[in-house]
């Protein structure tokens, strides 16, 4: 086996990936030493490989940790060197909570010994034996060699992204559809390949490959059975970083996204409040002839959004959330509910279709939502009620107390 190829491929592949040298270096000794175990060593034997990168040269080392009765299960016929029994290829044992590993002469030494070597020998430090090099390990060690660093050159390399975008969970990016499987869409960053699931994408959003869409990370997690960045263009926190992005009152504080409900490919609601003296956060929002508004718009493929203005008091709120439906009371009722009136002629419009309007108007307050027609007061309307589920609403993810709530119902925010 050729030492010097392999470690100059390694480098050149480092430096593809983006990767330090040292990380190669490692990787290289590591697999070397793994080889050379395989060939040469025993079971429970500890080796390390060093090599001068400038010769290619290796060396190796057992390594052994100085143990005596207090570490160990110390069984007498195993003290002995020359007691016959294998015990490189013996199988290690199972331990139980508690009971001490068996002493295994492979990879221990007493402490008694360890002296002889090393005169400040201490428990649990390490000893170290030269062992004989040998640079050609033969064709199945050196193909041991091989995966083993291209192993560690894609877990380094992994590591290495997911580092980059773990500064970019709660963020949106931008990224090319690279295929479909499972009802799952790829998408290809350039270094790094994201993962949109099903449950994540717009329902009636059809993607092509190539495409570039924008995508909100959800999280960066370590499963290597899949990409580590996942992505959504369902969650109600990427309407609000769109928003961030189209409107600079929101990104400079002067307006602040209280909170958003979404049904996605449907429809989304969200409440906005000002900061600032003067400033309109429904207008900042909607932008002049809705250019802003209109962006966002078109970037979740024509879902509509209602914008509504937030209030301390929960009547306004519930009041304005039930927009674009138009409202003459609200009565405060015991168990944390609202019964709302309206005119007879805004009843369907307040409710909405499958009683959409409604639904959201409780999600986006916390309040169970009871929508009547004032002319018929008693009246309790079909798919007119809605009951806030707890943990449906998101919070903008600020610090800013919403409208009082009990705390069994209080919502988990996000």
């Amino acid at each position: 086996m050729n030492v010097k190829d392999i470690l100059k491929a390694a480098k050149q592949v480092a430096e593809e990936k983006g990767l330090t040298s040292e990380v190669v270096i490692d990787a290289i000794e590591s697999s070397l030493a793994a080889a050379y175990k395989r060939e040469y060593g025993s079971r429970g034997e500890v080796v390390k490989a060093k090599m001068d990168t400038k010769t290619g040269e290796i060396q190796f080392w057992k390594v052994k940790t100085v143990v005596d009765e207090s570490t160990v299960r110390i069984v007498e016929d195993e003290v002995a060197e020359e007691s016959g029994t294998d015990f490189g290829h013996r199988q290690e044992e199972p331990l139980e909570e508690g009971v001490l590993p068996r002493y295994n002469p492979e990879r221990h030494i007493l402490l008694k010994d360890a002296k002889k070597e090393k005169k400040d020998a201490t428990l649990g430090s390490e000893i170290t034996f030269p062992l004989e090099a040998h640079e050609d390990f033969g064709r199945i060690a050196a193909q041991i060699a091989k995966q083993t660093v291209l192993q560690r050159l894609r877990e380094s390399e992994r590591e290495s992204i997911l580092n980059e975008w773990r500064g970019k969970e709660g963020q949106i990016v931008s990224g090319l559809v690279q295929r479909f499987e499972r009802g799952n869409v790829y998408i290809d960053f350039g270094r790094a390949v994201g993962v949109m699931f099903s449950n994540e994408s717009i329902p009636g959003e059809h993607y092509r490959a190539g495409e570039r869409l924008r995508f909100y990370v959800l999280a960066v997690q370590e499963d290597t059975r899949l990409p580590g960045i996942i992505l959504s263009r369902s969650h109600p926190k990427f309407v609000n970083k769109l928003f961030e992005m189209e409107v600079p009152e929101i990104s400079d504080g002067s307006v602040e996204i209280k909170a958003i409900t979404r049904e996605p490919g449907s429809r989304t609601k969200v409440a906005v409040a000002s900061n600032a003296p003067g400033v309109d956060p429904i207008g900042a929002c909607v932008g002049q002839r809705g250019t802003r508004v209109m962006a966002v718009n078109n970037e979740l493929g024509q879902e509509k959004i209602d914008i509504i203005e937030w209030a301390e008091e929960p009547e306004r709120f519930i009041a304005n959330a039930l927009s674009p439906a138009k409202v003459e009371s609200v009565e405060m009722m015991p168990r944390h509910e609202a019964r709302v009136f309206v005119p007879e002629d805004q009843l369907s419009l307040a409710i909405g279709r499958g009683g959409q309007n409604v639904r959201m108007a409780a999600r986006l307050t916390g309040w169970k939502i009871d929508v009547r027609s004032q002319t018929r007061p008693e009246e309790a309307q079909e798919g007119g009620v809605a009951v806030f589920a707890e943990g449906e609403a998101d919070f903008g993810g600020d610090d800013e107390p919403r409208p009082e709530l009990p705390e069994t119902e209080k919502p988990v925010i996000d």
